[in-house]
């Protein structure tokens, strides 16, 4: 399979079923926690590095990377989302090589939305206790590099949120193809196809009632359920492009730019730039970068996000190979609230041949 036919395979369904840019669409589509960017390092650059991101966390935006995992990685990050509403995202996943040319992923999202007191009709202002709504995602990936240009890869997630009483579960895929070319492999393009899946709707108990058969004489008392409208996944489309300034080799310089093709809301350009430098006792990583949509400077804005983004990670050898345990962080600038904070800690593992 060559880049052409994979290109043609992701255009196919993106034709069929993206409506990109669709601004009277927003508001319709549910699962929007598909959209957010649980990973440190990817975030802190505005999610630029489409074409350039590589192992567990392109699984987020462009699963092709993830071919390029060394051997073994396992991450975990927690997120402390919109600083004031109390909400948390936790995530952990591990990618593992499998023989020259494939490597597989699998992951967790979660999200804690804290304890919310219980309300009903009749008490609104609570004491009757608390609940906490459930949300996850789980992934399993799989890419591979079919040469030394191209790789390409899909990623199955599976979407479940609700309460006690109500609940909808949920399947999205992913696909996405990576070019990389150049004497020293600096330059590379990037298209992923997001979140593409069946309509998702709520069912349970929470949606049934108990009321009295007006055509009875009799205090006959039925249970009616009503059905929960079905609502779509935020499709999307990445497309991006990256080139790296290598300078010697203790030190790179990566930019760039990323477009979102948004099925429910406006289209987003993104750009950010990557520095490393590397030391033999600690390799550091600056990054920075911006997510930019239509109206955003002229208070017309769809996205909180309306400010810029950045980060920086440190990745400390484990004792004298070329395996590595990092530390990473980005901070998201909100127009609302105190921001997005993200710190997540990785161990990468590389094989025997490379220490």
């Amino acid at each position: 399979m060559n880049m052409k036919q994979i290109s043609l395979i992701i255009l196919s369904v993106l034709s069929l079923n993206l409506n990109a840019g669709n601004e009277d669409r927003v508001g319709s589509a549910g699962a929007s926690q598909l959209l957010i960017n649980p990973w440190a390092r990817s975030s802190a650059w505005g999610g630029a590095g489409i074409s350039s991101v590589g192992g567990l966390e392109a699984v987020h935006l462009n699963v092709a990377g993830l071919a390029y995992v060394d051997k073994t990685e396992v991450g975990f990050t927690t997120t402390n989302w919109l600083v004031g509403t109390g909400i948390n995202i936790n995530t952990i996943g591990i990618a593992q090589k499998v023989g020259e040319s494939n490597a597989l992923s699998l992951g967790f999202v979660s999200f804690d939305y804290g304890d919310i007191p219980i309300t009903t009709t009749e008490n609104p202002e609570g004491g009757l206790g608390t609940f906490s709504p459930s949300n996850f995602i789980l992934h399993l990936a799989y890419a591979r590099e079919f040469s030394a240009s191209i790789s390409g890869g899909v990623n199955i997630k599976i979407i479940n949120e609700g309460i006690s009483n109500v609940r909808a579960t949920g399947v999205a895929l992913d696909a996405g193809v990576r070019y990389t070319t150049g004497e020293f492999d600096h330059i590379k393009f990037g298209l992923a196809l997001k979140n593409v899946g069946p309509p998702m709707s709520y069912s349970g108990d929470g949606l049934a009632y108990e009321a009295i058969n007006p055509f009875s004489s009799a205090d006959e008392r039925f249970t009616y359920e009503t059905r929960s409208a079905e609502f779509e996944l935020p499709s999307l489309l990445n497309i991006g492009g990256s080139y790296d300034f290598i300078f010697g080799e203790t030190s790179k310089l990566t930019t760039a730019v990323g477009f979102t093709s948004n099925s429910f809301s406006r289209d987003q350009y993104r750009i950010g730039a990557e520095y490393t430098y590397n030391h033999k006792l600690a390799t550091v990583i600056l990054r920075g970068g911006a997510s930019l949509e239509k109206g955003m400077f002229s208070g017309d804005s769809q996205t909180d996000f309306v400010g810029p983004t950045a980060g920086v990670s440190v990745d400390l050898p484990v004792t004298k190979s070329k395996s590595t345990l990092g530390v990473d962080y980005s901070y998201r600038m909100t127009n609302n609230f105190g921001g997005v904070h993200s710190i997540g800690v990785r161990l990468n593992l590389v094989g025997a041949s490379e220490e």
